[in-house]
């Protein structure tokens, strides 16, 4: 239904409060949602990072800062490496990767690694979003 709630929890899940009116009003940097909703006329779906096996953002990466985290799978960047080149936006073939200008980073879906697993999937109140193996 395009209700957005998706990007709201992942904003407040990434904000440093944890709490929605403090996220949007008054952190500095303000918290970016790592979800996208794309929406056209009655259609809507949500862009986040499929963590591809062979990762065209991590190859392209000139720093280092894009990475696969060995363990779970998962494409993870690294904010402290990232100079803002672009490249990882450039070649995302789903356009996943966001901009935040006011870091000087970009920013992706991490899966929510600090909570164990993605709360845009946990909370959406149509359960649209599935967090499932691809099937091969």
């Amino acid at each position: 239904m395009g209700c957005g709630l998706c990007e709201v929890y992942c904003l407040v899940a990434h904000s440093s409060s944890r709490d929605v009116v403090k996220a949007y009003l008054k952190e500095k940097p303000k918290p970016i949602s790592r979800i996208r909703r794309e929406v056209y006329r009655s259609l809507s779906f949500a862009v986040q990072c499929r963590h591809c096996e062979e990762a065209p953002c991590v190859e392209a990466c000139l720093t280092g800062a894009m990475n696969v985290d060995e363990k779970s799978g998962a494409v993870i960047h690294d904010p402290e490496r990232c100079v803002e080149c672009l490249t990882c936006v450039m070649v995302c073939p789903v356009g996943a990767i966001k901009v935040d200008r006011e870091l000087g980073v970009v920013a992706k879906c991490d899966l929510c690694a600090s909570s164990g697993s993605p709360v845009c999937v946990e909370k959406c109140p149509n359960q649209a979003l599935v967090y499932a193996e691809a099937p091969p």
